[in-house]
């Protein structure tokens, strides 16, 4: 398949890539319908995310459908259209059950590498560095989308990709932002 990898500072191409295929019985994999490129991007394009490696693929933001599921998967498909938040989440560890998704216990395959550089482990983020698991993101034609029963929703009929792809990151990150904020009706 084709994809967008990083190779270094500056430079980002269309690679042909192995097919991402099911590794666990929570997984599905989508044919993506739609990618966005994130502000964060542009950090992993200049350099300044650490653990990239050459033939990364990146992408957070995407959304698709459903062409395989694990073996027992019942909340998708084949068919359903899907969005898929960055953060992966298991739903079952102490902070995915507090609500801090952005910080899940299991879904980094890399949490203690995270941990030493943070102070603490983040969750597992799609094409966004092996700090954050090294999971390969949705700038590509397909993508392997873990712990797939927690946190992706299915795309409501009628809606098209263009409105639903705000919903990966864009819009919960702007929406969490004023939440913090304390921004009242008006301001």
């Amino acid at each position: 398949m084709k994809a967008l990898c990083w190779h270094g500072k500056g430079d980002i191409r269309c690679d042909t890539v192995p097919d991402p295929r099911i590794e666990d019985a929570r997984d599905i994999i989508l044919k993506v319908t739609s990618c966005a490129i994130c502000g964060s991007d542009l950090h992993l394009m200049d350099g300044q995310m650490p653990t990239m490696e050459a033939g990364d693929v990146l992408g957070h933001e995407f959304m698709g459908e459903v062409v395989e599921v694990g073996p027992g998967f019942t909340k998708f498909k084949k068919g359903d259209r899907v969005v898929v938040p960055f953060n992966i989440n298991c739903g079952e560890c102490r902070q995915c059950r507090l609500g801090n998704w952005s910080v899940c216990e299991r879904s980094n395959r890399n949490g203690e590498m995270a941990a030493a550089q943070f102070g603490y482990p983040t969750a597992g983020l799609f094409g966004y560095s092996h700090l954050t698991g090294g999971y390969a993101g949705g700038q590509a034609e397909y993508v392997r989308v873990p712990m797939a029963d927690v946190a992706p929703m299915l795309a409501p009929e009628g809606v098209d990709d263009e409105s639903l792809l705000f919903l990966t990151d864009i819009l919960p990150t702007g929406w969490q932002g004023a939440e913090h904020c304390e921004i009242k009706g008006g301001e």
